[in-house]
């Protein structure tokens, strides 16, 4: 039985905007990994006033025996409903005395700060989405992951539902593809991430400019790859667009349209941790997830300058 620490579960606050927002009660992810791995209970989960989201799906080869959050009596309270043993005073010790790490996505975009201690302790450690809100910073806590030989992970939970792996395996039947869409709704790199995860998961890596002919809020990104091929990433906040995720691939010899269906699919992306913890095999390279930071940077940094954009340049 893998022992999991998790690291910022209990509450959230969208601060990646810049704005002073108070962290609030409950999290998707922390709940969900929580319940994931521990399983919980049921009336526990509706006593409070929080955000509580159940996984429908067990996960029985790890669990969680440690949680740590800033706001403590939240922390007692995850504990309790999932069946958590410890509820620690900071993060460090939450990393301490482990198997594995998972620090949760808890709305700073700066969540990677919390891996040093793992990571340093060769403590195999999964920074939830996004790894960074800049290309610079990504890059930052890649390369001392990579310094230290720990197995470090990093990832949209889009990436592995079985609808986007599906469409991987089929991408030999539509032949040569040199144009493809991906949509979300809301901010672009803390949700864009998503939308262009799917494209990643599909298609791999490559993208080399940015081109944004959106408007604030409302963005319409061109991605180039050093092949040719390009990818047209939509993503605008709920005043303009409610939209799921979607993505289209088109081919010399055929197109397909996808929306994935998401049930269970952090059960696939705390999976693919797992499988990391125990062979050290990588779903996605550090190298990877930093292009992908890098290409939604230099999609935000376009339509801020007007002009197109290098990862080359976001990567200096």
């Amino acid at each position: 039985m893998i022992r999991i620490g998790l690291i910022s579960a209990a509450t959230y606050g969208p601060t990646y905007r810049g704005e002073d927002v108070p962290r609030t009660p409950g999290s998707f992810h922390g709940t969900a990994f929580s319940s994931a791995f521990n399983g919980y209970d049921e009336a526990k989960s509706k006593q409070y006033e929080w955000t509580f989201s159940a996984s429908g799906k067990r996960i029985e080869d790890a669990c969680v025996v440690k949680v740590w959050d800033p706001h403590k009596e939240w922390a007692e309270r995850l504990a309790d409903t999932c069946l958590i043993d410890e509820v620690c005073d900071t993060a460090e010790e939450c990393a301490d005395g482990v198997d594995a790490v998972i620090i949760v996505d808890d709305g700073s975009g700066e969540q990677h700060k919390y891996a040093r201690h793992p990571l340093q302790n060769g403590i195999p450690t999964f920074c939830d989405k996004p790894l960074a809100m800049t290309a610079k910073a990504a890059r930052e806590i890649a390369d001392f992951a990579k310094s230290t030989g720990t197995p470090f992970m990093s990832a949209s939970s889009l990436r592995f539902v079985p609808d986007i792996v599906a469409l991987r395996d089929e991408l030999p039947q539509l032949g040569d593809v040199h144009l493809a869409t991906t949509a979300c709704a809301n901010e672009l790199v803390y949700y864009g991430i998503h939308a262009l995860s799917m494209a990643y998961a599909v298609l791999g890596r490559g993208a080399a400019s940015c081109i944004n002919v959106g408007q604030a809020d409302r963005n319409i990104v061109r991605i180039r790859y050093e092949t040719g091929l390009d990818v047209v990433l939509m993503v605008a906040e709920r005043d303009y667009m409610r939209a799921g995720y979607q993505i289209s691939v088109y081919g010399t010899k055929g197109w397909r349209t996808v929306q994935p269906d998401l049930t269970d699919l952090y059960c696939y992306l705390l999976e693919r941790f797992i499988h990391l913890v125990k062979t050290g095999d990588e779903s996605v390279p550090l190298d990877e997830e930093v292009e992908l930071i890098a290409c939604l940077e230099a999609g935000k940094r376009s339509l801020e300058e007007g002009r197109e954009i290098t990862l080359a340049e976001v990567l200096a």
